[in-house]
Protein backbone atom coordinates (compact mmCIF):
# COMPACT_ATOMS: atom_id res chain seq x y z
CA UNK A 1 0.00 0.00 0.00
CA UNK A 2 0.98 3.29 -0.91
CA UNK A 3 0.63 4.95 2.40
CA UNK A 4 1.28 8.66 0.81
CA UNK A 5 -1.79 8.41 -1.37
CA UNK A 6 -4.26 7.68 0.61
CA UNK A 7 -7.18 9.76 0.62
CA UNK A 8 -8.99 11.49 3.54
CA UNK A 9 -12.43 10.69 4.36
CA UNK A 10 -14.91 12.59 1.72
CA UNK A 11 -16.91 14.40 5.35
CA UNK A 12 -16.84 14.55 8.61
CA UNK A 13 -18.02 16.11 11.89
CA UNK A 14 -15.48 17.16 14.79
CA UNK A 15 -16.40 18.34 18.64
CA UNK A 16 -13.66 20.58 19.52
CA UNK A 17 -13.18 22.58 22.45
CA UNK A 18 -10.58 25.02 21.79
CA UNK A 19 -8.72 26.25 24.83
CA UNK A 20 -7.05 29.88 25.58
CA UNK A 21 -4.13 28.98 27.64
CA UNK A 22 -1.98 31.64 30.00
CA UNK A 23 -4.47 34.68 29.67
CA UNK A 24 -5.08 35.47 33.42
CA UNK A 25 -8.46 35.37 32.77
CA UNK A 26 -11.11 32.42 34.18
CA UNK A 27 -13.71 33.60 31.42
CA UNK A 28 -13.36 32.71 27.89
CA UNK A 29 -15.99 33.92 26.31
CA UNK A 30 -14.97 36.86 24.16
CA UNK A 31 -12.36 34.12 22.26
CA UNK A 32 -15.13 31.68 21.93
CA UNK A 33 -17.40 34.20 20.65
CA UNK A 34 -14.75 35.32 17.87
CA UNK A 35 -13.92 31.63 16.72
CA UNK A 36 -18.01 31.64 16.36
CA UNK A 37 -17.82 34.64 14.38
CA UNK A 38 -15.35 32.71 12.09
CA UNK A 39 -17.50 29.17 11.68
CA UNK A 40 -20.22 31.47 10.46
CA UNK A 41 -17.97 33.05 8.08
CA UNK A 42 -17.21 29.69 7.46
CA UNK A 43 -20.40 28.47 5.62
CA UNK A 44 -19.72 25.08 7.04
CA UNK A 45 -22.61 24.13 9.36
CA UNK A 46 -21.62 24.01 13.67
CA UNK A 47 -23.35 23.64 16.82
CA UNK A 48 -21.79 25.92 19.95
CA UNK A 49 -22.63 23.91 23.20
CA UNK A 50 -21.32 24.45 26.89
CA UNK A 51 -18.50 22.31 26.39
CA UNK A 52 -17.34 23.18 22.46
CA UNK A 53 -18.69 22.88 18.98
CA UNK A 54 -19.31 20.82 16.69
CA UNK A 55 -18.92 21.49 12.99
CA UNK A 56 -19.60 19.67 9.71
CA UNK A 57 -18.16 18.96 6.44
CA UNK A 58 -15.44 18.10 3.99
CA UNK A 59 -12.71 16.87 5.97
CA UNK A 60 -10.24 19.38 4.68
CA UNK A 61 -12.61 22.63 5.45
CA UNK A 62 -13.34 20.89 8.83
CA UNK A 63 -9.48 20.79 9.53
CA UNK A 64 -8.89 23.86 7.96
CA UNK A 65 -11.64 26.01 9.89
CA UNK A 66 -10.10 24.21 13.36
CA UNK A 67 -7.15 25.50 12.78
CA UNK A 68 -8.23 28.86 11.84
CA UNK A 69 -10.05 29.28 14.97
CA UNK A 70 -6.26 29.19 16.14
CA UNK A 71 -4.89 31.95 14.66
CA UNK A 72 -8.30 34.19 15.54
CA UNK A 73 -7.93 33.17 19.09
CA UNK A 74 -3.52 34.26 18.68
CA UNK A 75 -4.70 37.04 16.70
CA UNK A 76 -6.18 38.43 19.62
CA UNK A 77 -2.92 38.16 21.65
CA UNK A 78 -3.10 34.19 23.25
CA UNK A 79 -0.11 32.75 22.86
CA UNK A 80 -1.01 29.38 23.08
CA UNK A 81 -4.34 27.71 22.39
CA UNK A 82 -4.36 24.30 23.06
CA UNK A 83 -7.24 21.83 21.48
CA UNK A 84 -9.50 19.01 22.67
CA UNK A 85 -11.17 16.87 19.35
CA UNK A 86 -13.18 14.21 18.78
CA UNK A 87 -13.70 13.74 15.19
CA UNK A 88 -16.55 11.53 13.38
CA UNK A 89 -16.41 9.82 10.38
CA UNK A 90 -19.06 7.11 7.85
CA UNK A 91 -18.66 5.47 4.94
CA UNK A 92 -21.90 3.90 4.67
CA UNK A 93 -24.39 6.83 4.49
CA UNK A 94 -24.31 10.38 5.19
CA UNK A 95 -25.47 11.51 8.58
CA UNK A 96 -25.02 15.07 10.30
CA UNK A 97 -25.04 15.43 14.24
CA UNK A 98 -28.61 16.38 14.60
CA UNK A 99 -29.35 13.00 12.15
CA UNK A 100 -27.78 11.37 15.15
CA UNK A 101 -29.52 13.32 17.89
CA UNK A 102 -32.81 12.97 16.27
CA UNK A 103 -32.67 9.02 15.81
CA UNK A 104 -31.91 9.05 19.85
CA UNK A 105 -34.81 11.18 20.44
CA UNK A 106 -37.04 9.10 18.20
CA UNK A 107 -35.82 5.93 20.33
CA UNK A 108 -37.03 8.04 23.31
CA UNK A 109 -40.05 8.81 21.91
CA UNK A 110 -41.26 5.22 22.12
CA UNK A 111 -42.90 3.58 25.24
CA UNK A 112 -40.50 1.06 27.12
CA UNK A 113 -41.29 -2.48 28.18
CA UNK A 114 -41.44 -2.90 31.66
CA UNK A 115 -39.16 -5.64 32.81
Amino acid sequence: MEYTSIATPERCYADFCLIPVGTGKVSVAEEVAEVQRLLKASGLKYTMHSAGTTVEGSWDEVMKVIGQAHSVVHSKGVVRVQSSMRVGTRTDKKQSSQDKVKRVEEILAKPTSSP
